[in-house]
């Protein structure tokens, strides 16, 4: 059984609940069980400091994961797939800037961080960043919410 938690660091005043389908979706796809990870919504000078702590970057970024699992010295008999860090605020201003709603905007980062924790990254080449986005785009079409509009 997968477990998963959202922790609203930000202090939403939206409803996210639709996001348990859209993770189910997810992890149901690429045949994941008994893994555990959590989902953080931060504001733009909490995502800020992560980036430039972990990463060197001193800007604010949408989505950041942080996947256990790259560290091969640690074994669980549970996959503790690792961390997703949400912006807030940039996924709202993308939403505006891509013109679709925030619903499927939150969705896509979600669903992007879960597969980076997984192990699919875009930035290896043109192969891995279509097999990501098709991925992305197969389960945000499924549900009503997260469709293009």
């Amino acid at each position: 059984m997968n477990e998963f938690s959202i922790i609203d660091e930000y202090g939403c005043n939206f409803d996210y609940s639709y996001l348990d389908k859209v993770i189910n979706k997810t992890l149901d796809m690429e045949n994941v069980t008994n893994a555990i990870f959590s989902i953080v919504f931060v504001s733009n000078d909490k995502i800020k400091e992560i980036n430039k702590t972990y990463r060197g970057i001193d800007k604010i970024t949408d989505v950041l994961s942080f996947a256990f699992e790259d560290n091969n010295k640690i074994s669980y008999n549970i996959r503790h797939l690792g961390e997703i860090f949400v912006c807030i605020p940039r996924m709202q201003e993308q939403a505006r800037d891509y013109g679709h709603s925030e619903t499927r905007e939150l969705a896509f980062l979600v669903v992007h961080g879960l597969l980076h924790l997984l192990g699919y990254d875009h930035t290896k080449g043109e192969k891995e960043e279509e097999e990501m986005f098709s991925k992305q785009e197969l389960v945000l079409n499924e549900f009503e919410e997260t469709r293009r509009t």
